[in-house]
């Protein structure tokens, strides 16, 4: 199995622990080899992470992504959100031709399951096979054009390489990016679902498991996720039973102090089995938590009003990060 990060400087610890977890979890696969798009990763770090994976027989070869710009072809801004989200659509040049099929993985995740299933998953001739996010408003469904077709999470790919370059999906996705440049709010998600619609297989929200799956019930998803069908409901609670792929999405992450993630406690379990287990905790989130755990508890019983002051509020506090981003230069 070919699995593929996309990284900065920033996010190793993080993929120590997603290494480490796809490793401990994965030891049936007769051969697991990474592949890491590294922006400005020191060559310290890639060592630790190549030393760290060769503990399990397994190896990575590390890419360097370089200019993002050069290798897009025009100006682009993520706004709030880490450049680097924009490399994973960069798959087609930066991994080797000899790569047929791979599953990408957000640095944020962590595996606590078998990954056996995805490695034989029959893709059925769609391009790539991702979960769904049912939580997205209907207004940006619309600007995307996906009529009836579902919006998916872009965080665990399991991409047919062949099918990516033969179909130049990389390239559609980029002008449908640059087509709509200032429209998106999650910028190389939104441009793979509306460019990749009718191209992309449904998979179980167990492989990408986020906050989503419980902080609202079965119902209210399947409504939200409308007129698109949501998964089936077994399918979601098995998966809300046994999640295979934890994808720590959102402000609420387990190296933040006071986060309270309801997993908070694999990431750490994972963590102290890598050279980066004395890794201080992000300070400074306390308040931010503190409030956030009270809206929680309050608007828990309140599902649809949970979700439209969350759907109205998350733009504007992204718009916000966005504004001191730029302020700081």
């Amino acid at each position: 199995m070919n699995i593929f990060y996309t990284i900065d400087a920033n996010f190793v610890p993080q993929l120590a622990v997603g290494i480490v977890s796809v490793c401990e979890n994965n030891r049936d696969l007769a051969d697991i080899h990474f592949y890491v798009g590294a922006l400005r990763v020191p060559e310290e770090a890639q060592q630790t992470l190549a030393e760290l994976a060769g503990r399990y027989g397994r190896s990575i070869d590390f890419i360097e992504i370089g200019d993002l710009k050069s290798r897009i072809g025009f100006d682009f801004d993520t706004y709030s959100w880490n450049d680097v989200i924009i490399a994973r659509l960069l798959l087609d040049q930066l991994l080797p031709e000899s790569v047929h099929r791979v599953l990408y993985m957000d640095s944020d995740t962590v595996v606590c399951g078998s990954l056996k299933h995805l490695e034989e998953l029959d893709l059925k001739g769609h391009v790539l096979a991702a979960s769904i996010e049912a939580t997205m408003n209907r207004r940006r469904r619309r600007l995307l054009g996906l009529g009836t077709h579902p919006y998916v999470n872009s965080g665990v790919l399991l991409v047919d390489v062949d099918a990516w370059r033969r179909e130049e999906a990389g390239r559609k996705v980029l002008d449908f990016y640059r087509g709509k440049a200032g429209a998106f709010f999650c910028p190389d998600q939104d441009a793979i679902n509306g460019a990749l619609a009718g191209r992309i297989l449904i998979i179980s929200p167990k492989y990408n498991f986020f906050t989503q799956c419980w902080y609202y019930p079965y119902r209210v998803l399947k409504r939200l996720c409308a007129p698109a069908p949501f998964v089936p409901e077994k399918v979601y609670d098995e998966a809300c039973a046994h999640p295979a792929v934890i994808h720590y999405l959102g402000e609420v992450r387990p190296w933040r102090i006071g986060n309270g993630h309801k997993y908070e406690h694999l990431y750490h379990e994972y963590l102290a089995m890598t050279p980066y287990a004395d890794q201080a905790m992000e300070d400074g989130w306390q308040t931010y938590f503190k409030f956030y755990n009270a809206f929680l508890k309050v608007l828990g019983p309140f599902p649809y009003l949970r979700y439209w002051i969350t759907d109205t509020g998350l733009p504007l506090l992204m718009k916000w990060k966005t504004m001191v981003r730029r302020r700081r230069g």
